[in-house]
């Protein structure tokens, strides 16, 4: 498991599972704040997905989280529901996506 939030989305691409993105057509938004922080996005087309560093024009979902708590996340230190329950993960647009996030990504 990658050490740094850049770390993470330079192996993310590597991580989603092909079979869960068939039929899918979406971008997700990262918006990862505080050191170490920046913003990323992933978008799912055609059967593949391709990680982007920078902002999306429109994307279908927006997670929010500071660079401390997305590393706690994807770690497995913080449940991503407790996050969200708690404040600490903020999650805008297609609500569907972000059930659907840990198992795409195989995290």
């Amino acid at each position: 498991m990658a050490d740094t939030v850049a770390g993470f989305f330079s192996e993310l691409q590597s991580k989603v599972d092909p079979a869960k993105i068939a039929g899918m057509n979406a971008t997700y938004q990262f918006a990862i704040s505080g050191d170490g922080g920046g913003d990323w996005h992933v978008k799912i087309a055609d059967g593949a997905a391709q990680v982007v560093a920078g902002v999306a024009e429109s994307p279908s979902i927006t997670l929010t989280a500071s660079a401390e708590d997305w590393l706690k996340i994807v770690s497995g230190q913080l449940s991503g529901q407790t996050a969200f329950l708690t404040g600490k993960l903020k999650i805008k647009g297609d609500m569907s996506l972000a059930m659907k996030l840990q198992s795409v990504f195989a995290l």
